[in-house]
């Protein structure tokens, strides 16, 4: 079920996402909307579910992160036990940024990966990966570039 959204619903949204440090004073103004229903609105989007939660956005170069890849896991078997197990190991890793299951590919899962090097990737994927009970094969992709990436959704 989505919720219905006006347009200070859409702008406050859309602010948060890019200026998650703002307060309340400076986002109601930023929309022109008086601080108090501004508020009651954030509070209302946050207890329906609509924001998550507030992040800070690290630079993952200047932590030594500089390896990015995007891996394509095949499991052995098709089951909800399989998967489960996969996915309860696989969340225990700080180096998995995202993990899909997919579908449409020969994969049943995509993650997205950061390490700092190549020898940590290799590490990541000997030590762990592979060693995950069910995984049958590994492909990987390595980050060259990222030209776009943003962490905001469209609300408009």
């Amino acid at each position: 079920m989505t919720t219905k959204l006006d347009r200070y619903d859409h702008m406050i949204l859309d602010t948060l996402q890019h200026r998650g440090r703002i307060t309340n004073q400076e986002l109601a103004e930023a929309i022109s909307l008086s601080p108090s229903p501004c508020l009651r609105r954030v509070k209302q989007m946050e207890e329906d579910g609509l924001i998550d939660g507030y992040v800070a956005l690290l630079n993952a170069r200047k932590l030594g992160l500089n390896l990015m890849a995007f891996i394509e896991i095949s499991m052995d078997k098709h089951t909800p036990d399989r998967f489960s197990a996969f996915e309860d190991t696989i969340a225990t890793y700080p180096e998995v940024l995202e993990c899909h299951l997919i579908t449409g590919q020969s994969a049943d899962y995509l993650l997205k990966v950061i390490v700092r090097d190549m020898d940590a990737y290799q590490q990541f994927l000997l030590q762990k990966l592979t060693r995950i009970e069910g995984v049958s094969g590994v492909h990987s992709s390595f980050v060259l570039k990222s030209p776009i990436n943003s962490t905001a959704l469209p609300v408009d």
